[in-house]
């Protein structure tokens, strides 16, 4: 299928996935500074951006499935790959799959169990409803450090001080995603992400201390079932690093990818 991509910089390939409701543009805190030394591919995922559904069920599985048909008809298998939320949750299926190298997953999702599943669905599809009441004043809301604060505190830890254009991006995108609603009510109530005891690259799990949306405490349970992954803490960031922290982010990124990435797995 098509898929959206922006693409910047050159040298060796990094793709970069967003999560749930997300685009390419959530990236733009972190793309200049990785662009500067690979290049970047950002895509939008199936029902997000300008990327169009999937003719049948959205899920982690079929968007892994149209990830990986993308890689293969674009000559990118093997690829490093970083991966946000539901994009954290997607690069370890793909590492999983054998599909991509060295994989960063950050604040990844499906490693909730009992009520963590119930709050993580409790709290963002009331958030959803609200966004997508609130799009006529969306601008208005988005360039106020109030508004949001109001609005994204789920999602950042210093909300105040996100640009107001990346945050109206991210507010518009998840209104507009024909694939949100099913996606979030398999996210949370469908099968947990399966582990792997070995992939093709070094696997680093980057976890913000003041995620609101996958708890810290569930990162345990990722390297359960992923064991040869490491974990990397932002101490000041929330479910989104890469807001929270893109200087830090990105130097995590660049050093646990490339040539790195192949020390690092020797």
């Amino acid at each position: 299928m098509r898929m959206n991509t922006v693409r910047r910089g050159s040298g060796e390939p990094l793709l970069l996935v967003h999560g749930l409701g997300g685009s390419w543009r959530t990236w733009t805190p972190v793309l200049e500074s990785l662009a500067a030394e690979r290049e970047v591919i950002a895509v939008d995922l199936p029902g997000h951006g300008e990327t169009p559904p999937l003719p049948g069920e959205s899920s982690v599985e079929t968007l892994a499935d149209a990830v990986g048909s993308f890689l293969a008809a674009n000559d990118l298998e093997g690829v490093d790959a970083v991966g946000n939320s539901m994009g954290g949750r997607l690069v370890l299926e793909l590492a999983r799959r054998g599909d991509i190298g060295a994989t960063v997953a950050l604040d990844p999702g499906g490693f909730w169990e009992g009520w963590e599943r119930y709050f993580f669905y409790a709290t963002l599809a009331p958030s959803i409803r609200l966004v997508r009441l609130l799009q006529p004043v969306m601008g208005r809301l988005m360039n106020s450090a109030a508004g949001r604060t109001a609005l994204l505190a789920q999602l950042s830890a210093r909300p105040w001080a996100l640009s107001p254009d990346v945050a109206l991006a991210e507010m518009r995108t998840f209104a507009d995603s024909p694939s949100f609603d099913e996606l979030l009510y398999r996210l949370a109530f469908g099968p947990g992400q399966p582990g792997a005891d070995d992939t093709p690259g070094p696997v680093v799990l980057g976890w913000g201390r003041k995620d609101r949306v996958t708890l810290p405490r569930q990162a345990k349970r990722a390297v359960e079932r992923f064991p040869n992954a490491r974990v990397y803490w932002f101490e000041d960031a929330g479910h989104y690093p890469h807001w929270d922290a893109p200087d830090e982010a990105a130097r995590l990124i660049l050093a646990c990818t490339g040539e790195t990435a192949e020390r690092l797995r020797e």
